[in-house]
């Protein structure tokens, strides 16, 4: 099938976007690699009257570091981000998750600031970004401001942006010194979008060690990438090494209750690969942490 018509508008500055968007209402509709708007327009799932390219508008690229953290434009691909020496070091959940979404020809088109507009609660950047507390960065005609990622995910494919803003940029923190990150997901084909996943965020301190921050996100589990904020604050000071993944994993999924239930499984199915993706990605997570070795013998 092919997409309904549409004009086509291809600006050079972040300002020129915003001004079209602002100018152009609802019926316009940003794309970058187009990895998922194209296929919902070329199924006539959606139809735009204008969609505004901003694959050539300059400052919305490049990886960089700021402050105590990486700044990535919302432009910058999915393989860039996957090669980035300084992603894999400072931000390593993000650079863990980048090979699981799509095929490389995917990643070769798709950005991070599409992927995270685009708002799939299925998709893995999402979900990382709320595990490690990013920082979204939005330009409107009024300005520019920051959005946390916990107030970013509005719903199901919907966001904190107003009509008129373009999302320009999103930055992590960096890593602590004792931390650990890992991300597990379950899908039926590699390249499929999760049945379910999870990734998690912790540092531990002290000689037991206690674990003095812990981030749990689950994705493929609700309309949103979620937070799992009890399982979070009940394991908070405890000693890592009396942590039970498998219980741990229980209580992440606990109090959901939008679960999706479809062809690829009901709810109950759900939540139970939620569980247990959240108790693999636990233990890989500590035993970075704490230099424990994973299940091969090898140190993390």
């Amino acid at each position: 099938m092919k997409p309904p018509p549409f004009d086509y508008h291809a600006p050079a500055s972040a300002k020129e976007v915003v001004e079209l968007l602002a100018g152009l209402g609802d019926g316009a509709k940003v794309v970058a690699g187009g990895q998922s708007l194209v296929p919902v327009l070329a199924m006539r799932l959606a139809a735009f009257e204008h969609l505004i390219d901003i694959r050539n508008v300059a400052g919305l690229r490049g990886v960089e570091k700021r402050g105590d953290g990486i700044r990535i434009g919302a432009g910058t691909t999915q393989a860039t981000i996957g090669r980035s020496a300084l992603v894999a070091d400072t931000v390593p959940l993000l650079a863990r998750a980048t090979p699981l979404i799509g095929h490389f020809q995917i990643r070769n088109r798709g950005t991070i600031g599409g992927s995270l507009a685009h708002a799939d609660p299925a998709a893995e950047y999402p979900a990382a970004a709320l595990a490690l507390n990013a920082t979204v960065e939005a330009l409107s005609p009024r300005g520019q401001r920051t959005i946390p990622a916990e107030e970013f995910f509005a719903g199901l494919w919907t966001t904190a942006l107003e009509p008129d803003e373009l999302l320009t940029a999103v930055t992590f923190p960096a890593r602590g010194p004792r931390s650990g990150f890992a991300i597990e997901e379950f899908a039926r084909r590699p390249g499929d979008f999760a049945i379910a996943g999870a990734c998690v965020a912790i540092e531990v301190s002290g000689d037991q060690p206690l674990i003095a921050r812990c981030a749990i996100s689950l994705f493929g589990l609700g309309g949103t990438p979620l937070r799992a904020a009890a399982a979070e604050a009940a394991l908070a000071g405890t000693a890592a090494a009396d942590a039970r993944p498998e219980e741990i994993g229980r209580a992440a999924v606990a109090g959901l209750t939008e679960v999706p239930s479809d062809l690829h499984g009901p709810a109950g199915y759900r939540k139970r690969v939620g569980a247990a993706m959240v108790a693999a990605a636990w233990r890989r997570a500590v035993g970075e942490a704490v230099h424990l070795p994973d299940e091969s013998g090898h140190h993390a």
